[in-house]
């Protein structure tokens, strides 16, 4: 005889029950390393040399700016500003500003070989920078940092970046540092909108810095243990010979391979060639959050679908020599993210209407009341899992602020990541149909604004 549906929901809500255990476990053990880490000292900058490249696709809104700023915080680093085929006064802005600065290089990319990706955008500037190193020259002291446009980094960047326990040892070869979102104070993102449209938009603002000052840290520094630091796309360092060692091939044109999560991937293919990440708090780059949730979510798609593409590497990862268990273990664990979210999101909501109807039913044969408190329970351990980063964030990032409001930051987080299986789904219908190009996300000068760039693919997740 088959099992009967009091049976059947009875054992589905007890493995929900173990693996929701098993996340909020998991959640504290990367709590205990965030909360424990201190500052340490910084390094010497004038030991290496430093190249920065900025990827740009029509950027006339803020390349300005962001050359101003990246030469006040690095005034000795040469600074490679790739222009991908913009439409608009990018390469001009740029221009005017080489007059004055002899150490800014402007690598610019035509049609058809242009709009490939940010990828091959990074790509070119690497081939630029690296024929001009001298034969020779100690490659490990050469170093490649990767900002975005908006990008605005703290003065003392490099000197951190530098310290012993990062590039200052010969072990580490590419460093991630912190990502804050500078229009985290901002109480009307949205100066025309009302009240409600203003709330909504500073708290996806607020959601995103605590995004990535509290929880991505906090997994970054778990990954510490296990030698997986992945990089981003904005702040991230490497030296010019561990690009080197990835650069074996040809074909492909540089270390930076061109699916819609690269920076992910360079981090995946450093780990499998023996290569170590760092990361550190102790520094960090400023870049603009978006408070329109329609392109919050475009973004986020974009990334589920780039892990979903980097899921190719896994049988490499779990081939490798190089990586030790608890490495693959890791690797394996975030490349399949996603199908966990889609699992996650499908079946939670049946358990639950299952299991209120089965006790429902129990309670109308019996006489008993309903076991409310269970579901309540079930309800808590999803949302603490992920609420207790509101008040973790305002512990270790923003003490001024009040303590029942970090309490409500964490409700909100709750529902953001919750919300994230949305674009998940997107990501997988999108994988499903083998759409991999993309249009540029618009800054939030732009939002407002046509866009010419709206239509045009920014990155195209290549085969490679």
């Amino acid at each position: 005889m088959g099992e009967s549906p009091s049976a059947v929901v009875t054992a589905a809500m007890t493995l929900f029950l173990v693996l929701a255990v098993l996340s909020v476990s998991y959640v504290l053990a990367l709590v205990v390393p965030f909360v424990r880490g201190r500052p340490r000292p910084p390094g010497d900058a004038s030991r290496f040399d430093w190249h920065i490249l900025v990827p740009c696709l029509n950027e006339a809104a803020v390349i300005g700016e962001t050359v101003t700023r990246l030469r006040e915080a690095f005034p000795l680093a040469h600074l490679w500003i790739v222009d991908d085929a913009s439409d608009d006064d990018t390469a001009a802005i740029v221009t005017r500003f080489q007059r004055d600065d002899p150490l800014l290089h402007l690598v610019s990319r035509r049609p058809p070989q242009a709009r490939s990706g940010k990828g091959d955008a990074l790509n070119a500037a690497y081939r630029a920078l690296a024929a001009r190193i001298p034969e020779g020259s100690p490659v490990d002291r050469v170093v490649i940092g990767v900002f975005d446009a908006d990008g605005i980094p703290a003065p003392d960047c490099l000197d951190v970046v530098a310290a012993p326990h990062l590039l200052g040892d010969p072990s580490v070869d590419a460093v991630q540092i912190e990502v804050r979102m500078r229009n985290r104070d901002e109480r009307h993102p949205r100066p025309d909108a009302g009240r409600a449209r203003n709330l909504l938009a500073r708290t996806l603002v607020r959601m995103q810095d605590i995004e990535f000052r509290a929880a991505v840290p906090a997994i970054q520094a778990a990954r510490t243990f296990t030698g997986t630091v992945s990089l981003g796309g904005n702040g991230q360092f490497v030296t010019l010979d561990a690009l080197r060692a990835l650069d074996d091939d040809p074909d492909r044109g540089g270390p930076w391979r061109n699916s819609l999560l690269d920076d992910y991937e360079l981090a995946l293919h450093l780990a499998l060639a023996g290569r170590r990440t760092a990361c550190t708090r102790d520094t960090w780059v400023e870049q603009e959050a978006l408070w329109d949730e329609g392109r919050l979510l475009v973004q986020r798609t974009r990334w589920s679908q780039g892990t979903m593409q980097c899921a190719r590497h896994l049988p490499a990862a779990w081939r490798s020599r190089r990586l030790s268990t608890p490495a693959v273990a890791e690797i394996s664990y975030s490349l399949l993210q996603p199908w966990l979210q889609l699992f996650v999101s499908a079946v939670c909501p049946v358990l639950l209407i299952l299991a209120v109807g089965q006790m429902t039913d129990r309670a109308a044969s019996t006489g008993q009341p309903v076991q409310w408190w269970l579901i309540a329970g079930y309800a808590l351990l999803a949302v603490v899992q992920f609420g207790m980063w509101g008040p973790l964030y305002r512990a270790k990032c923003e003490p001024s602020q009040g303590l029942w409001r970090s309490v409500g930051w964490g409700f909100a987080y709750t529902a953001y990541v919750w919300c994230y299986s949305l674009a998940t789904w997107r990501a997988l219908a999108r994988h499903l149909r083998g759409r991999g190009s993309w249009a540029k996300t618009r800054r939030n000068a732009e939002a407002a604004l046509p866009s010419q760039a709206s239509a045009v693919p920014l990155e195209d997740a290549k085969s490679r």
